[in-house]
């Protein structure tokens, strides 16, 4: 890991994931969650201010990039919220199947090197009738939009932590075989970075 990635981009990517359209969406997302949940890509725990803490057995987090968990860890203290925080990727879970109630995912699947692995993941440790909670940025749907979304995909992803601007989200929803209810539009800011997909899934048969 170079100095850049250890200690620019975590404090770049708590800036950007601390966003007011961001932290919006966050908030009407995050607090259905319940039961025994698990967070993917918790980064530097933006999510945590926004959890029913009364909703919540245990809230098991996910993510690889060690340099944030320490933002991470404060940020429960302060949520007053314990998270066990582990340090590996999504794409393989350590985990029983069927064994929680929710799983959240925002602005992360952008950054995973194989995200219908991950996807394939969550619906593994989802319990039947558990929900999928996610919100993500992705590809426009206009095509001039996604063309200069492509162009400049390779200078962003160095900058951005592996950030992809073109993931078609609903897409890898279907491949993974999450039945999922999306909304989708932009968000305030430069339109070829904010349009976004947001909402839930279950597991299909």
């Amino acid at each position: 890991m170079n100095w850049y990635d250890q200690h620019i981009l975590p404090w770049l990517i708590d800036v950007a994931c601390g966003l007011p359209m961001v932290q919006a969406k966050r908030r009407l997302l995050v607090p259905q969650a319940r039961g025994r949940v698990l967070e993917i890509g918790m980064g530097t725990g933006r999510n945590l201010p926004f959890y029913d803490r009364s909703k919540l057995t245990q809230l098991v987090g996910v993510d690889p990039a060690l340099q944030m968990h320490r933002l991470a860890r404060r940020r429960s203290e302060k949520a007053g919220i314990n998270v066990d925080l582990v340090g590996l990727s999504a794409e393989r879970l350590p985990l029983p199947d069927d064994s929680f109630d929710t799983v959240v995912c925002t602005y992360t699947l952008c950054s995973i090197p194989d995200p219908v692995a991950a996807l394939v993941e969550v619906r593994r440790v989802l319990k039947p009738g558990g929900r999928f909670l996610f919100c993500e940025h992705g590809r426009s749907p206009d095509p001039v939009l996604a063309r200069w979304q492509e162009r400049i995909q390779p200078l962003w992803m160095p900058l951005a932590g592996g950030c992809h601007l073109t993931r078609d989200v609903p897409a890898l929803l279907r491949e993974a075989k999450l039945n999922a209810h999306v909304d989708q539009g932009y968000t305030s800011g430069p339109r070829v970075l904010t349009y976004h997909y947001w909402g839930q899934a279950e597991k299909t048969q």
